[in-house]
C-alpha cells in the first residue's frame, strides 16, 4: 500500500483553490518536460470546483489531454452523466482535447476496449474522489470490477442506479502522481481508513508511488 500525503484546508473552496494551482503546476511541468499533459478525472462534486478555480489559472490548456476516469451509462446530455459536467467546467473558448467514455455504445465491452486504447502509457496525474462508502473512480465495495487485472477500462454492475465505465486499478496505476480531493463530514470515516491503508475499502488498493490528498476539515478535523 503507497502511504499518502495529506493537507488539511479549511473548506470545500479552500481545497478547490489548492487543488487548482497544483493541477496547474503539474501541467506546466509536464508540458515543460514533454510538450503535454494528461490529466484523468472522476466525476462527483469536487472536480468542478477544482476546474472553475483552474480557469484562474496558468494552465496550458492547448497542451492538456483530459480523460475520464469514470462514467455513468445513461443518454448523451443526461444530467448524470459526468461528461456533463466536466464539459460545462471547461473554459469557454475551449483548448483542452477530451477524451469522452463511449457509454452510449449498444456494445458497451467493445466499447470500453476501445476506450483503453486512447489512454497513454502514463498519466501524469489522476484525479480522484473518495465516496462515504470507501469507493473511488466507480470501483465500488463488493463489484467485480474491483478484482479486474488483465484490463485498464472495465463495466461495473448497477451502483446507485446506474452501470458504470471504469478505469481499473492497473490503469490508475500508471499514474505518474494521484491527488485525492476529499470533502464533507460524511468522508471522514472512509478518509480515515484511507490513511490506514485499509485495502477492504477499494480506495484503499489504489498503489500510485506518489498519491496527495486535499481533504477539508469537516473530512478531517483531526488533521
Amino acid at each position: 500500500m503507497s502511504t499518502p500525503s495529506i493537507e488539511v484546508l479549511a473548506d470545500a473552496d479552500a481545497v478547490a483553490s489548492r487543488a487548482a494551482g497544483l493541477v496547474a503546476g503539474y501541467a506546466r511541468e509536464a508540458v515543460a518536460e514533454h510538450a503535454g499533459f494528461s490529466l484523468a478525472v472522476s466525476g462527483g462534486r469536487s472536480p468542478w470546483a477544482m476546474f472553475a478555480a483552474l480557469i484562474e489559472q496558468d494552465m496550458p490548456w492547448r497542451q492538456t489531454a483530459i480523460y475520464q476516469v469514470d462514467e455513468r451509462v445513461a443518454p448523451a446530455g443526461d444530467a448524470d452523466r459526468n461528461l456533463v459536467h466536466l464539459r460545462a467546467s471547461l473554459p469557454a473558448d475551449g483548448g483542452a482535447t477530451v477524451f469522452a467514455m463511449p457509454v452510449e455504445d449498444a456494445d458497451l465491452d467493445a466499447a470500453a476496449e476501445r476506450y483503453a486504447v486512447t489512454l497513454p502509457a502514463s498519466f501524469d496525474l489522476v484525479h480522484l474522489g473518495l465516496g462515504a462508502d470507501g469507493h473511488t473512480a466507480s470501483l465500488v465495495p463488493g463489484d467485480a470490477v474491483l478484482d479486474v487485472d488483465d484490463r485498464v477500462v472495465a463495466l461495473t454492475a448497477v451502483y446507485q442506479g446506474r452501470r458504470r465505465m471504469t478505469l481499473t486499478y492497473p490503469a490508475i496505476a500508471r499514474a505518474k502522481r494521484v491527488l485525492f480531493l476529499v470533502t464533507g463530514e460524511d468522508k471522514a470515516g472512509a478518509l480515515q481508513r484511507l490513511l490506514d491503508g485499509d485495502r477492504t475499502i477499494p480506495a484503499g488498493r489504489v498503489e500510485v508511488a506518489d498519491m496527495h490528498i486535499l481533504a477539508d476539515r469537516a473530512a478531517r478535523p483531526s488533521g
